[in-house]
This record gives structure tokens, C-alpha cells and sequence, in this order.
């Protein structure tokens, strides 16, 4: 039996998983998370066997709530199930250590298959994210301008995108206002921007906004 947690801060979602999920008897829901804390919170009880969650929830998320969770258990397989269909999202996890990556439009056809075959130890990937990490690994010199950006600044780039004030996203990511506004400064350097006008348009044009956010 493998057991999961599903991290998610929509209870239609959460429900809708479980759904899916009913059919198969080799898996059971023993947990739900609605949040980074509660996800963590999750991890450090144990009892389960792999964790599915979102990307963008609230609190501590994204590729930092990844990374705090491979420090604590470190075995404990991630499967991320995300609106976004961007491959940077999926390198992004894959790296900071999940170890497969689907998004909700396909989770109805392929939800089970991934869960299975990440228990048995083996990853889950589409073949364009395989080829984007082939890719970075054979031409890093070829990064897109949002590619250079840290994880902490990528995901600082996305909520500014999202229409986020600074406030807002301190908030969100318990950082203090200096510190994002440092973030934004070392973004727009970065990616040779100057306006929050030119990231929107950035994130919409590489299709870095999930499809209800755009």
C-alpha cells in the first residue's frame, strides 16, 4: 500500500485527488496539508510514503519548501502536481529535489502511473522537461534571461508578475520588505529590466503565468 499526503490549499482540488485516487487499491490518503507549515508539519510526523503536492500554496512553498524538506527527510519521495506547464518550473523542482513533476491538466490520465512509479523508486518526468535538463547540462551558456534568476528570485519574479506588491510578498514568503526589494533590484539587473510593466509582459510572453493567473 502506499500511503500519501496530498499539499494542496484548495479543498476542491484536495477532493478531486482523492477521487482519482479511490480506484486504485494500492493507494490511500492518510493526510492532507493546506499549507507550507502544515506540509512540514506532515513530513516531521511521518507515517506515509510520499508527499503530492503544489507548487503555489501559502506560506513557505515552491522550490524552498522542496529544499526544507529534502533537509528532513531527506528519502521521502515528492511528487509536484502544478498548474504550471513551463519546464523551468519542473527543472526548478526536479533540481531542488522532487522527484517527479505533472501538471493538473494531466493528473486525471497520469496521476496514478507517477505515484506508482516514483514509490518504486524511479522518476517521473515528461520528455520535454528530460530535455530541458539535458539541455542546461549540455549549454548553460544558452539560459534564458529568467533561467539566471536564484530560486528565491525566480519565485520573487513570479509573484511580482502576479501583481504582488513588495508587502504582499514579504508576507507571503516571511521576508522582510528590504530584503524583497533587494530581490527585485538584483532581478531587474539580471534580466536588464526596469519596470514591472516589462516582467508581466516577460512571464505572459514565455508562458510563465498559470492559466487562470494570465
Amino acid at each position: 500500500m502506499i500511503r500519501i499526503v496530498i499539499a494542496d490549499d484548495h479543498t476542491l482540488m484536495r477532493e478531486g485527488l482523492k477521487r482519482i485516487l479511490e480506484g486504485d487499491d494500492e493507494i490511500t490518503v492518510v493526510g492532507e496539508a493546506i499549507d507550507g507549515f502544515s506540509v512540514l508539519e506532515q513530513v516531521r510526523k511521518g507515517g506515509f510514503d510520499l508527499l503530492l503536492m503544489d507548487l503555489s500554496m501559502p506560506g513557505r512553498s515552491g522550490i524552498d519548501l522542496i529544499r526544507q524538506i529534502r533537509t528532513e527527510a531527506p528519502s521521502l519521495p515528492i511528487l509536484v502536481l502544478t498548474m504550471y506547464e513551463e519546464e523551468q518550473y519542473a527543472v526548478r523542482s526536479i533540481r531542488a529535489g522532487a522527484q517527479g513533476y505533472l501538471t493538473k491538466e494531466s493528473a486525471g490520465a497520469q496521476l496514478v502511473t507517477a505515484i506508482q512509479r516514483i514509490a518504486s523508486g524511479r522518476p517521473y518526468i515528461s520528455m520535454e522537461v528530460a530535455e530541458q535538463l539535458a539541455m542546461n547540462i549540455m549549454a548553460p551558456e544558452k539560459e534564458l534571461p529568467h533561467q539566471q534568476l536564484s530560486n528565491r528570485e525566480f519565485e520573487i519574479f513570479n509573484l511580482l508578475a502576479k501583481g504582488k506588491t513588495i508587502t504582499e510578498i514579504g508576507t507571503q514568503l516571511h521576508l522582510s520588505v528590504k530584503t524583497v526589494s533587494t530581490h527585485k533590484s538584483r532581478i531587474f539587473h539580471k534580466m536588464g529590466m526596469h519596470s514591472l510593466a516589462e516582467i508581466v509582459q516577460y512571464a505572459l510572453a514565455h508562458h510563465l503565468l498559470a492559466p487562470f493567473e494570465k
